[in-house]
């Protein structure tokens, strides 16, 4: 009877140990998918924790013809790859890629108006009306983990009617110097005469001399 309660004992042995096993694994995590994903998003925002993006302005306002400046300053772990996107309704466009010292490959509508940084800023010159958008940096590191930070970019139109104004206030106001150049060199002719016939007119005696000489 003794051997038989041992053998019956064995099998609750072995369960109770497979019980304790699942309660050590579901402590330590291991064997749980959820929590290996948990683990990996926590390695992800502990990398990208590591990018920074600062800039000072994020909505500028500029006209049509003039050039605009995105100042920003990237730090991160290694040599950073700097990405400018522009994004506007529908429309979304690369305008350039670049690693500081190792490559820079700006696209052929942005190539002869764009300047890129080292630390990440970009300029862009001669704005058109179709330039006012959203721009959009993307910094990513040697590991894979990026970071976005965006601009607000608006672009004003010149009215041709103020340049129109301005050029008739212009005209109008080189008429009005000449007039008065005109009357200047006409009041000093008159002046002129006015001495010159004042001077015959305090002098008699010398026409009267003249005029005995001539008899």
């Amino acid at each position: 009877m003794l051997r038989a309660n041992v053998y019956r004992r064995k099998p609750i042995y072995r369960r109770c140990g497979l019980a304790g096993s699942n309660l050590l694994r579901q402590k330590s995590g291991k064997g749980d998918p959820g929590n290996e994903e948990r683990s990996k998003k926590k390695r992800n925002t502990s990398g990208s924790g590591a990018i920074s993006i600062n800039s000072p302005q994020r909505s500028l306002t500029r006209s049509v013809q003039e050039d605009v400046f995105f100042s920003v300053d990237v730090a991160c772990i290694g040599i950073p790859t700097i990405q400018w996107t522009f994004m506007s309704g529908a429309v979304s466009r690369t305008i350039g890629t670049w690693q500081p010292g190792v490559y820079t490959n700006i696209t052929v509508d942005y190539s002869s108006r764009v300047q890129p940084y080292r630390n990440g800023s970009m300029g862009l010159s001669d704005l058109r009306l179709q330039d006012g958008g959203y721009y959009v940096i993307t910094v990513t590191e040697t590991t894979g983990n990026s970071k976005d930070a965006g601009h607000v970019l608006k672009v004003n139109e010149v009215l041709y009617e103020d340049l129109q104004y301005l050029s008739v206030s212009a005209l109008a106001l080189a008429c009005l110097a000449g007039l008065l150049m005109l009357s200047m060199w006409l009041l000093d002719k008159a002046y002129r005469k006015i001495v010159a016939w004042r001077r015959r007119k305090q002098m008699p005696g010398k026409a009267n001399v003249k005029n005995e000489s001539v008899k």
